[in-house]
């Protein structure tokens, strides 16, 4: 595996670049640089969106044929870490990159006419019906119920830590339409409409005092069973698709974009003496994950090149998803750091999460982005998950 770019590969970059150099308002850059999470805001991310959208950008691990650039994986890396080293505000990730490759797989000639589009525009902002009360790591012990009446499912159930649902005017989820059958059996996946009568929304306040997330109840909603992805009862086989979408993706750039700021601004003098970075504990501290990073990368390199031939990743895909996440914990512990030293001597603030920032600016999100990457080792499948995973698939355990 050769990790130089090629020649078209530099250029590519360069056009990535100067597009961005173009296109990335200051606005936008703020927008971004304020998302303490994966979820920017939608009032910066739908906007860009619609930039990306207008020059065929907006889905870059979509085929050509359903709207996307077409991109090779090399391509697609050097886009995700041009714009996370430019500031730009992340995507929403559930549409993008998760429903929708799923129903290019199981969605009928309609479903992908209809809902593609949409979502490549933004006119569909979609959330994740997973998990519920009972049923999160399990997630085959579910209990929402969809029942078939007619032409429609009816719908009754609640769902829980469902991301940006206040946004959303879209769900993917799972229900149970056979309660004789086994676990996973049983399961059906459906596109549902937020708006529908009997769909109602209770926010959830996380540790950092920010809605993120929310509890979703269903009553007697009525789900056209066109909206069916896949067969009846076949819902896992496509929810275990999704999934791969869910623990894919690039960790470094962003990674590499975070720890580039937190250098910069380890330089800068303080109110209470010298930079950060002539402590020799923060910059060994720095240095490493630096090097980390830089493995990090090295192993989505070689994940790409298996995709790029036609390979499976196979355990690859969790070693990533475990390091990238502990990774993203131990730079947001170096943030804090930051924040501490930079913060004027006798400095107080009032407690809870609408008092006014104490600080410099750039450390305004540094204890929500440590509260928020501390699920980031849970969601998507926890990281103790993965690692049985790796035990059985590498060390044959």
């Amino acid at each position: 595996m050769n990790l130089e770019l090629a020649d078209g590969e530099r250029a590519f970059r360069d056009e990535v670049r100067t597009f961005l150099s173009d296109n990335l308002t200051t606005e936008l850059c703020a927008g971004g640089r304020s998302a303490t999470s994966v979820f920017c805001d939608p009032k910066y991310s739908l906007p860009w969106q619609r930039i990306l959208n207008a020059r065929g950008w907006a889905a870059p691990t979509w085929p050509a044929e359903f709207g996307g650039p077409g991109w090779s994986e090399m391509q697609q890396y050097i886009f995700a870490e041009e714009c996370a080293l430019a500031g730009a505000p992340n995507l929403a990730p559930m549409g993008l990159r998760m429903v929708g490759p799923c129903i290019m797989r199981h969605g009928t000639p309609e479903q992908r006419a209809y809902y593609l589009p949409r979502i490549l525009s933004g006119e569909d902002y979609w959330c994740q019906g997973y998990s519920e009360p009972g049923a999160g790591s399990d997630l085959a012990g579910l209990r929402t119920r969809a029942e078939a009446d007619g032409a429609d499912y009816i719908v009754n159930g609640s769902k829980i830590w469902t991301t940006h649902a206040h946004f959303a005017n879209m769900m993917f989820g799972l229900v149970r339409t056979d309660f004789d059958a086994k676990a996973q059996k049983g399961i059906t996946f459906l596109l549902i409409d937020m708006k529908a009568p009997g769909v109602s929304v209770r926010p959830i306040i996380n540790l950092a005092g920010e809605h993120e997330l929310n509890e979703v109840f269903f009553e007697d909603v009525r789900v056209p069973q066109a909206n069916r992805l896949g067969a009846e009862n076949d819902g896992w086989t496509v929810a275990k698709y999704l999934l791969e979408f869910e623990r894919g993706g690039s960790f470094a750039p962003a990674l590499r974009a975070r720890l580039k700021r937190i250098r910069a601004v380890a330089r800068e003098e303080t109110p209470n003496g010298p930079p950060l970075l002539e402590d020799s504990a923060f910059e060994a501290k720095l240095a490493h994950a630096e090097i980390k990073v830089e493995a990090i990368q090295v192993t989505e390199h070689r994940v790409a090149s298996a995709l790029s031939s036609g390979q499976n990743p196979g355990p690859l895909s969790s070693m990533l998803k475990t390091q990238g996440t502990e990774m993203l914990q131990r730079i947001e512990e170096l943030g804090l750091d930051l924040a501490a030293h930079y913060l004027p001597a006798g400095a107080t603030g009032e407690h809870g999460h609408n008092a006014h920032p104490i600080g410099p600016d750039h450390s305004n999100t540094a204890a929500a982005r440590y509260f928020n990457s501390r699920a980031a080792s849970i969601y998507g499948g926890s990281n103790e998950i993965q690692r049985n995973i790796m035990a059985r698939l590498v060390l044959g355990l």
